[in-house]
């Protein structure tokens, strides 16, 4: 059974996200506000986080970032709005994934099921490999720069793993949607472009002048060369 920490301030929505959560099988914890459900995470270790971004007091982008500031649990947003800048600024706060709203629990929970295999799965390739500074371990799935661990959301080591598995082959947003985030149409490629300044703020030295995820323009990314 997956628990899912769901922070809406809209009470139909967040009892009907709730209900069909429940009949699919899921516990769910449901709160208001983003400060509570700050204390919720704390205090019940949900598996996966449904967070609106129009929330009272704190914001859904505040929350998020504070989430983020102590845990990697996985975060999907709820928006209303597809052209939403802050769906944009609230990936790049750190969340995995956004469903516009209204959606269907179907969907809702093919996107947790999404994001939640992204903490198990692991990249093929050699279970431990290095790149200049940097470790990967693909069995453990833990990613060290000079020794020290780092923290990386579910969204962000993914991607990580499948692109250091082919080095110097270049993938197309829409391959890296369909191979990462698993997403079968023709996707938002914010997606993948926030994510990616995520990863290169984490594991490169200079962002701007990245090293391991390089850009190849007009059509996507790879890793290396190094």
């Amino acid at each position: 059974m997956t628990r899912v920490l769901v922070i809406e301030d809209d009470p139909a929505v967040r009892r009907g996200v709730g209900l069909g959560l429940r009949h699919q099988g899921h516990e769910t914890l449901l709160v208001a506000t983003g400060e509570d459900g700050l204390a919720e995470l704390v205090a019940s270790a949900p598996d996966i986080v449904l967070l609106d971004l129009m929330l009272p007091g704190m914001s859904g982008l505040e929350t998020c970032r504070r989430i983020r500031a102590f845990s990697q649990v996985p975060i999907v947003i709820l928006s209303a709005r597809d052209d939403d800048v802050d769906v944009v600024v609230g990936l790049e706060a750190g969340a995995d994934d956004y469903v516009i709203k209204p959606a269907s629990t179907e969907v809702i929970e093919a996107r947790m099921r999404a994001v939640l295999r992204r903490t198990t799965q692991a990249a093929t390739g050699n279970a431990r490999s290095t790149y200049g500074d940097l470790l990967i371990d693909r069995v453990a799935l833990r990613v060290l720069k000079r020794g020290e661990e780092v923290a990386l959301a579910p969204t962000e080591l993914k991607l990580l793993l499948f692109l250091s598995a082919a080095p110097e082959q270049t993938f197309s947003r829409q391959q890296l949607l369909e191979q990462v985030w698993e997403h079968a149409f023709h996707g938002d490629y914010r997606l993948v472009d926030a994510c990616v300044m995520r990863l290169r703020a984490k594991i490169e030295d200079d962002s701007r002048n990245p090293r391991y995820i390089q850009t190849v323009r007009g059509f996507g990314y790879r890793f290396g060369p190094l």
